[in-house]
């Protein structure tokens, strides 16, 4: 018995001993990009220690929309809102005593759909013109509904353009040009953009509002 004992003591040591050693690394396995409105995987990888491991949000935020799983170490989700989202990430081994890491990561979510002026909406005579032109930043194609308006100081709004079309991934759309005399008033003009990807549920949204701007004539 006293052997055994004495045996199970030295495991115990060297096995502590070579854990003392041991440090965890923490990092992140290629993901896809982030898009806002589409579903986002990022591996967490550690090396060392003994699983399982437990993982944890130690600062920052993640984008909204999305979690990390305590033991899997992936943040997964659909990203509701394109930007930098800054976070520190710590995980935790099952060794004793327990070796813990901490890393800080960034996630960059674009959006999934832009709209923008080619040339900004501007009085002519009678008449509001000006052009837009729409990117789907996707991998896929998209459906896209473009529809541009003209909004006056009571809420009445005059269509000044309006195209459907197909646009490839990562492509830029060609030169939607608008315009139309809505009648004398203040307007402001807003070309809304709406899209989606055959066989999927999702709809990307988008807009682009310009300043106020009067007509006078008639």
């Amino acid at each position: 018995m006293a052997r055994r004992l004495a045996v199970a003591s030295l495991f115990f040591c060297v096995a502590s001993c070579l854990l003392a050693g041991q440090t965890l690394q923490l990092q992140a396995l290629p993901g896809q990009g982030a898009i806002a409105g589409q579903q986002y995987v990022l591996p967490l990888l550690v090396i060392g220690g003994a699983p399982p491991y437990t993982w944890r949000l130690a600062s920052g935020q993640l984008p909204p929309g999305c979690t990390l799983h305590a033991h899997s170490g992936k943040v997964t989700g659909v990203p509701t809102a394109a930007g930098d989202y800054h976070f520190s990430v710590a995980v935790a081994d099952s060794s004793i005593p327990q070796l813990q890491a901490q890393r800080e990561f960034t996630i960059h979510v674009i959006e999934g759909l832009t709209v923008d002026w080619k040339e900004p909406p501007q009085v002519q005579g009678n008449a509001i013109r000006g052009s837009a032109v729409v990117a789907n930043e996707t991998p896929q194609e998209l459906t896209l509904t473009v529809v541009i308006v003209a909004v006056n100081d009571i809420g009445r709004a005059t269509t000044l353009g309006y195209q459907h079309f197909k646009l490839p991934a990562k492509q830029t759309s060609p030169v939607i040009p608008f315009g139309s005399s809505p009648g004398q008033g203040t307007y402001y003009v807003r070309a809304d953009a709406v899209a989606h990807h055959s066989g999927h549920h999702h709809i990307y949204r988008t807009s682009k509002q310009s300043e106020p701007m009067t007509l006078t004539q008639f």
